[in-house]
Order: structure tokens, then C-alpha cells, then sequence
């Protein structure tokens, strides 16, 4: 009896898994900050390859430029700039370690419960050619009034963290 060899996809699915559960577990358990930033950039993108694998051309996109290109940056930064410039070493000497990696396993525990006791619809497969036609088309026509509204959020966010930013001048 031999073993059932599997296709590309499978082990390519299988890797990105394992990337994402042990950039993950990298993230929480790293002493060193920027380490733990480095092992995000890594967990964000194999999120991006899960979504890739589920069709979602456009969240995958998404979520490369959001994530990958502004919050990780944004989090780096601010590792950065907060910490003292002459010391190359920031680390992270948090007790609350253990704690985390505590309740990251709970809650893998919990969703691995849940994907196996799940009665998952397998359907036929579905060719689509894209999802950005369609996510372009409503974002432009029914969902146009929020998605203005977001975007006057996230400039006042933007222009508050701006002015929180500045140095105040003393008189």
C-alpha cells in the first residue's frame, strides 16, 4: 500500500499554512521587537497566499498594500522612532509572554475545533475572472456613500496623528 503523493497545490497550501503558523507563533513569542515585525510581514503575506487560494484576487491585493505597505511600515516606524536611536537593540521584555502564547494556542485549539466539526459545502468549481470588476462596480455605485465617508475618516485620522506628532514650540 502506497502513500497518496500530493498535487502541487496541496503542498503549496500546506506550506503556506505552516509559514503563517510559525511567523505567527514568531510574532508573539520574539523578544525583539523589529524580529516581530519581520515575522508579521511574513504572516500577512501568506494570509495574502490564503486568499489567493480562495479566489479573492483583490483582498489578496488588498491585503499586500494595506497591510504589508502601510501598517507593517507604519509599525516599524514607530518601533523606530520611539525607541532611542543609539540603541540597535530593541527588545521586548514583556512578561505577559507566556500569557499570549497561552491564549494563541486556546484560540487555535478553538478554531481547529470548529473547522473539523464543520458539514463544509464542497460545489462545483467556479471559474470567475476576476473579483475586482465586481468589487470596483459597487464600491462606485452602492456602497459610494460609505466608502467617502471611510475615506474623510482615515484623512482626519490622518491629519490628527499628523498635529499629535509635531514638536510643540515653547515660548
Amino acid at each position: 500500500m502506497s502513500l497518496p503523493i500530493p498535487d502541487l497545490g496541496q503542498m503549496l497550501f500546506y506550506s503556506i499554512v505552516f509559514l503563517i503558523v510559525i511567523s505567527s507563533f514568531w510574532v508573539v513569542m520574539s523578544p525583539n521587537l523589529v524580529h516581530s515585525a519581520v515575522s508579521l510581514l511574513f504572516t500577512f503575506f501568506g494570509v495574502a497566499g490564503l486568499y489567493v487560494f480562495l479566489y479573492a484576487d483583490f483582498i489578496a491585493a488588498a491585503q499586500v498594500i494595506i497591510y504589508v505597505g502601510g501598517i507593517l511600515v507604519l509599525i516599524i516606524f514607530g518601533v523606530m522612532l520611539t525607541n532611542k536611536i543609539d540603541d540597535p537593540n530593541l527588545s521586548n521584555q514583556s512578561r505577559n509572554q507566556l500569557l499570549a502564547a497561552v491564549f494563541c494556542f486556546i484560540m487555535l485549539l478553538i478554531q481547529l475545533q470548529i473547522i473539523f466539526n464543520t458539514d463544509w459545502f464542497i460545489g462545483d468549481f467556479i471559474t470567475r475572472e476576476s473579483t475586482v470588476n465586481d468589487i470596483g462596480m459597487l464600491l462606485l455605485t452602492t456602497y459610494l456613500l460609505p466608502f467617502e465617508v471611510v475615506s474623510v475618516l482615515l484623512l482626519a485620522a490622518l491629519i490628527g496623528a499628523a498635529m499629535l506628532s509635531r514638536k510643540k514650540l515653547s515660548k
